[in-house]
């Protein structure tokens, strides 16, 4: 959801990391000295038909601007994405060749512009590092075919080649790559400062291409198979929470698994249809338990908050490695205390 509360162009040196934006974790952030807040869960989840601070989210809103710390969130995109927080979840349970559960859906887009010879490569750079050309473990894909391109510069034109008035024929190269849909704004305005003319001829084209890579829940593998009770404990020991609950048999083995932090019950029909042996996740309603039961999938219920509270710790040290390669000077702060409202008796 990104920026929530807050001023875009503001400086921000220190930034908190929590889970959930609480007038604790903006008090935190305050007496932390930090900028900025991030969380995973929203602080503004469905539309305000009023603002004012007689409730909780008014009250840090309001004291969010007084107090100039930005509020940002990264809720569904962390969810989603490679190295996100379902593949921090899978980490912590062990699996291997762990992919998405639900792939994303058909949201890349194919960029082609035209660029004089000579050009392409300080565009296409420009373009690769906006996010452009990733394909799975790859990146900098794109695809450069020499052509001849035809214009006539009208009045009041500054062209980069020729002159106002003339035919002209240009060696040029068409350069094509692909660009997510979420970066496709930002793909462009980098393109277009790297490009030498004044008007530059592009397209961006629909794919109908899924992106494997990216999507919600994870499936894997455990390294070898165990009995569904010792894998709850193994869910329990890794997400440090002293109890879940469970559907399924105890004795029945486990190597299949299936994931998704959060609420992700809904994904239990296609865990199924996976092979997966159990999912894990949270938030189970009674009648999905039911419905595993039907289903013949096993079901381990660990908590909405042991599943995504991990996001803390792992989402800090990833922006502060992508900050030291970056050059960017940034401190990220962990919350500390956040607790589950949830307790067990």
């Amino acid at each position: 959801m990104g920026l929530q509360v807050g001023e875009p162009g503001a400086e921000a040196g220190r930034v908190l990391v929590a889970l959930d934006p609480s007038e604790a974790a903006l008090e935190a952030a305050r007496a932390a000295g930090a900028q900025a807040l991030l969380t995973h869960h929203p602080l503004i989840f469905r539309p305000l038909k009023s603002l004012v601070p007689h409730d909780e989210t008014g009250r840090i809103l309001f004291r969010a601007v007084r107090e100039g710390i930005a509020v940002l969130c990264a809720h569904t995109n962390l969810d989603r994405a490679v190295g996100g927080l379902n593949d921090w979840l899978a980490q912590r349970l062990g699996l291997e060749q762990a992919a998405p559960l639900l792939a994303g859906d058909a949201d890349l887009l194919k960029l082609v512009v035209f660029v004089p010879s000579g050009y392409e490569e300080s565009v296409a750079g420009a373009m690769f590092k906006a996010g452009a050309g990733k394909i799975g473990r790859y990146d900098c894909c794109a695809f450069r075919t020499p052509g001849t391109g035809s214009f006539r510069p009208g009045p009041g034109t500054d062209p980069f080649i020729g002159r106002q008035g003339e035919f002209e024929k240009v060696r040029e190269v068409r350069l094509e790559t692909v660009v997510p849909r979420e970066l496709v704004g930002k793909v462009v305005e980098r393109m277009l400062k790297a490009h030498p003319y004044e008007e530059v001829a592009h397209d961006l084209i629909p794919l109908a291409n899924r992106r494997p890579q990216v999507g919600l829940g994870r499936i894997g593998r455990l390294p070898e198979a165990l009995p569904l009770g010792r894998f709850t404990e193994q869910v329990k020991q890794a997400l440090d929470t002293p109890a879940v609950r469970l559907v399924g048999e105890s004795a029945a083995l486990v190597r299949k698994v299936a994931l998704c932090g959060g609420s992700g019950a809904s994904l239990l029909a296609e865990a199924a249809r996976q092979g997966a042996d159990v999912l894990v996740t949270g938030d189970v309603k009674y009648h999905e338990a039911k419905n595993a039961q039907s289903q013949g999938i096993a079901l381990i219920d660990a908590g909405h908050f042991p599943t995504e509270r991990i996001m803390v710790r792992e989402l800090a040290a990833t922006l502060r490695t992508e900050a030291g390669a970056r050059g960017i000077n940034m401190e990220f702060i962990e919350m500390a205390g956040e607790e589950d409202p949830f307790k067990v008796v």
